[in-house]
């Protein structure tokens, strides 16, 4: 892999920006590590209506994404639209994901969100199993640290909130990680005003 300028540094690179790799995103964000997101903006949420994701009636799949952008960018996520990441690689610490604009992005932990894409697992060295990635419970493949998510590690039971669910375990698998223990990111009421109130006083 040709050497590039790195232009960033992260603790979690996320490759894709539909519902798996923006629900890692937030995830992750949320709980007090850094993560960018590569995102070309080719996900079918765009071609997509909801009527089946639990807790939105009706809603554009267009509409629904832009709704989580404005949630991860509320929490300070390194979003980074139109970027395509064309490589990956695992290093001495971590990954580093080299994109179409000439820079590299070098993150402890990476996470695969390219729908049924599965060329950068390929490349990664990840294992497949009936041409799909093979990961466990966690979405952790057979490369450590490096997770898959949605259509890629389905051969045809693909849908939005399955994705996210994926997104979500690996997030939480990540922050478990670098906690030392299995980490939780369950929310009460109370917490409400100081999550959004912090946000609302950011802007």
């Amino acid at each position: 892999m040709r050497e590039r300028d790195v232009d960033a540094v992260t603790d979690v690179a996320i490759v894709g920006g539909g519902p798996a790799g923006l629900t890692a995103a937030l995830f992750v964000q949320k709980n007090g590590l850094e993560a960018t997101v590569l995102d070309t903006d080719k996900t079918w949420m765009h071609k997509a209506h909801l009527f089946n994701y639990p807790g939105i009636g009706s809603q554009d799949g267009s509409v629904y994404l832009e709704t989580l952008r404005d949630q991860v960018d509320g929490f300070g996520v390194d979003r980074r639209q139109g970027v395509k990441a064309t490589g990956a690689e695992a290093t001495a610490d971590g990954f580093r994901v080299e994109t179409d604009d000439g820079e590299a992005v070098e993150a402890s932990y990476l996470i695969l969100a390219t729908g049924a894409n599965r060329d950068l697992a390929e490349t990664l060295g990840c294992e497949f199993d009936d041409d799909v990635v093979d990961v466990d419970v966690t979405m952790e493949t057979s490369v450590e640290d490096a997770y898959a998510t949605g259509a890629m590690v389905r051969a045809e039971e693909w849908q939005a909130v399955i994705s996210a669910g994926d997104g979500a375990a690996a997030a939480l698998n990540v922050l478990s990680k670098t906690e030392g223990e299995h980490y939780h990111d369950f929310d009460v009421p109370a917490d409400a005003d100081a999550v959004f109130g912090g946000m609302a006083d950011e802007e």
